[in-house]
């Protein structure tokens, strides 16, 4: 018989090593929600809906205190029901998880080998790229001039290992949006293999006739997943519940691979509720739609470059590359006042802080602050 003693010993000598290109991917960096010195900071580093959420929605969260030994219904059976009524959508072919986060995690999984890749901008949403890495898939980012994604730039970069490409509509970190006439040549021009994942995130501050966000064009395609989430516009980002629309194959798929209870019962009476509560998404939108354009004017009357126009329920500012006057100090210095930016270094922006609209008295504050700091 061999001796395999020495193989055994040396295998358990041995360190468990992560799959090739794990320890490669930068982990996410959420925005931040402390300032040294400072007891209660105003939080303007997250997009978070400044409002807070429906109190229907509270409601239905507390509804669920007495039941947390209970695992969840893994089919996500009443907020199924519920978009598929709101939307006029096909039951089966919606998918549920964790955030839209895990709804992209899953598309990945689903579809990517070692070797292919997904084509997302330049500025896409670090989730995106985060998932297909840990697929041992390559992310090829198309350039995005003037901070806005570019179709052409996007297809130059499609090959035939390109398996999905994911575009942010409006984007993050960038609040730059397309028309859908744009969206269409894109999906147009790809081939039908490729499948074409359409970030609603922020869709629903997204006011111009010229967007939309893909659902109703989706429904006759074999190839487009829209995504939306309840973390922006209603305001349950701690909930984490997010969803997407896909062909029933794509569907079906993606269903064999996901977590079997990745929602909860909190979470998913909280966004039936939510969803009903139109005159909360409405507030919401007015309140944005307000005062994005306030502070955008106000930042520029300052020297200050705003990108854009937003489509989203923040602004991203560009700052001069002057000692003293850079982005990094001006975070600083807002910091030191309680007002949390979001640096987006992370997303090659060392010029610029993303700065999610706040109540009234938080966007004067801000403004106030960098005109003292552009000063000084």
């Amino acid at each position: 018989m061999p001796d395999t003693a020495e193989p055994l010993d040396r295998a358990r000598a041995a360190k468990p090593v992560p799959k090739p290109g794990i320890m490669d991917i930068h982990a996410y960096v959420p925005g931040k929600a402390k300032a040294d010195g400072v007891e209660n900071p105003i939080k303007l580093s997250a997009n978070e809906n400044i409002l807070g959420s429906s109190p229907k929605a509270r409601d239905a969260f507390m509804s669920a205190a007495d039941e947390m030994q209970i695992y969840p219904d893994s089919r996500t059976g009443i907020l199924r029901d519920a978009i598929a009524q709101r939307f006029r959508l096909e039951p089966e072919r919606l998918i549920f998880g964790c955030g839209s986060d895990e709804v992209f995690a899953l598309l990945n999984q689903a579809f990517l080998e070692p070797g292919d890749n997904i084509v997302q901008g330049e500025y896409g949403f670090a989730a995106f790229a985060i998932g297909a890495r840990a697929c041992q898939a390559e992310v090829r980012s198309a350039k995005e001039p003037g901070y806005r994604i570019d179709v052409d730039e996007m297809l130059k970069v499609v090959d035939d290992r390109t398996r999905l490409m994911f575009l942010a509509n409006p984007g993050n970190p960038t609040g730059t949006w397309i028309p859908f006439s744009e969206v269409l040549r894109l999906h147009a021009a790809l081939p039908p293999s490729v499948v074409l994942v359409l970030d609603g995130a922020y869709s629903e501050f997204a006011t111009d006739p010229a967007f939309q966000d893909g659902l109703d064009f989706a429904r006759g395609t074999d190839n487009v997943v829209v995504t939306h989430t309840f973390s922006k516009l209603h305001g349950l980002a701690a909930l984490r519940v997010g969803w997407g629309y896909a062909p029933a194959e794509i569907a079906a798929a993606v269903d064999r691979i996901r977590l079997p209870f990745n929602t909860s019962i909190a979470g998913q009476r909280a966004a039936v509720a939510a969803l009903g509560d139109e005159e909360f998404q409405a507030r919401s939108i007015a309140h944005v739609d307000q005062w994005r354009s306030w502070l955008a004017q106000q930042l520029g009357g300052l020297g200050l470059e705003t990108v854009g126009p937003s489509a989203t329920n923040f602004v991203l500012v560009g700052f001069p590359k002057v000692a003293g006057k850079t982005a990094a100090d001006a975070d600083e210095f807002l910091s030191a006042r309680g007002l949390l930016t979001r640096r987006v270094l992370n997303y090659g922006l060392p010029d610029h802080l993303r700065i999610t609209i706040g109540l009234e008295e938080h966007n004067r504050a801000v403004v106030e602050a960098l005109a003292e700091f552009m000063k000084a």
